[in-house]
């Protein structure tokens, strides 16, 4: 961890650099969708209601780029696209799916400790 710290501000961080894309507010959602097979655009905008199109679309680009996930095109008409998890993506979830499991366990007691600390702060 003390290598961490090291890094000037950690700008070149991998760590951060990984952190900042699956802490962003939708990807964890995508990536929790694909985990259960390849889906098709429209059907994790199904499953994702509260996500608009374009942060959809925008999300599934950065995670391409980040080599978590691939995307299929296939000879259709109109073609049709797919997304699925590779298997750097599918790694990922391992410790991905313990963080999720955890924060779907603790989240009654993490409500509460958020309200003891808003009724004291005065919020």
């Amino acid at each position: 961890m003390k290598d961490l710290a090291k890094n000037d501000g950690f700008a070149d961080c991998p760590v951060r650099h990984v952190l900042d894309h699956v802490a962003a507010k939708w990807t964890t959602l995508i990536l929790a969708e694909l985990k259960e097979g390849p889906c098709r655009f429209n059907a994790l905008a199904r499953a994702l209601p509260d996500i608009s199109k374009r942060m959809l679309t925008q999300g599934l680009r950065d995670l391409e780029r980040d080599g978590l996930i691939a995307r299929e095109v296939f000879p259709t008409k109109p073609p049709s696209v797919e997304y699925r998890l590779t298997a750097l993506g599918r790694e990922l979830m391992v410790p991905l799916g313990g963080l999720i499991g955890w924060a779907l366990s603790r989240a009654d007691e993490i409500a509460a400790a958020r309200a003891r600390y808003d009724a004291e702060a005065g919020r």
